[in-house]
């Protein structure tokens, strides 16, 4: 099964300017906690909620590249989630959601 879940519509979440590059922010997107993050020229959006620590700290997390795969590390127990698919690398059955993000005229949007 999938971690990859497109949303029903596109939620706005700030402008681009917003989010600090390499760093991620934390949005109530329809009713769920989501961790947008910024890297390079695009943004990324995982579940907040890290499975581990049982809190919502993801957008926390350092963002990084582990064996060529982007990824955010647990500010708590330092798990390797990938921001692309939501996987977690040490322990895959602790992944979380990936949602669709995109920028459009300066603005983010999940």
């Amino acid at each position: 099964m999938s971690a990859l879940r497109a949303a029903a519509r596109w939620s706005h979440v700030c402008a681009l300017e917003d989010i600090i590059p390499e760093s991620g922010v934390a949005a109530l997107v329809q009713g769920q906690q989501v961790a947008i993050f910024r890297v390079r020229d695009a943004v990324h959006a995982i579940g907040n909620f890290d499975p581990a620590s049982g809190a919502n700290v993801l957008a926390r997390g350092i963002v990084g590249d582990v064996g060529g795969e982007l990824v955010v590390a647990s500010p708590i127990y330092k798990q390797h989630f990938s921001l692309v698919s939501g996987r977690c690398l040490e322990e895959p059955e602790q992944s979380v959601p990936a949602y669709l993000a995109r920028i459009s005229e300066g603005q983010v949007w999940v």
